[in-house]
């Protein structure tokens, strides 16, 4: 970590840094999983899936910018490698085998309800750190992961 005139001590950034890049991780893995849904979706309600998926992914890929970026203020190095990524998401794997609309849509769901739960995880381990800020990054992200889980779930009636 570098030094930095934030008022947190070296051993609460350090703590913070380490649930951001977990999620971090997790967050890169949940956007490229919204472009596998995104490409691959067929069927009768192709293009509005086609579109959600998009959607999802494009508010993922700011979650992804958030979370590097507080990495970064905090004074940690954010690791967005694809090897990073590739051993470190805790998120289930997509399927290759998924098609058809609703298999995509439960596919979606659950990897956004699963990344939902972490993130929620996160808000009270920031908190119990001591860092509010943090938690209130992970708030922001828990909001909107939940609002994406309604939208998507809509769809399965």
């Amino acid at each position: 970590m570098y030094q930095s005139h934030i008022d947190l001590s070296a051993h609460v950034r350090k703590g913070v840094i380490a649930l951001l890049q977990a999620r971090l991780s997790d967050a890169i893995d949940l956007e490229a999983q919204m472009k596998q849904a995104h490409w691959n979706v067929k069927g009768r309600d192709f293009f509005q899936l086609h579109e959600l998926f998009d959607k999802i992914h494009g508010e993922v890929e700011e979650f992804v910018d958030t979370i590097a970026e507080r990495i970064t203020t905090l004074g940690g190095i954010a690791d967005g490698r694809v090897q990073t990524t590739a051993k470190n998401s805790k998120l289930y794997e997509y399927s290759l085998e998924t098609n058809g609309g609703e298999a995509h849509l439960k596919a979606v769901a659950a990897v956004l309800a699963q990344f939902g739960k972490a993130v929620r995880a996160d808000i009270n381990a920031a908190t119990e750190i001591g860092d509010a800020d943090t938690a209130d990054v992970f708030t922001e992200i828990s909001r909107a992961t939940d609002k994406q889980l309604w939208f998507v779930e809509a769809h399965l009636g």
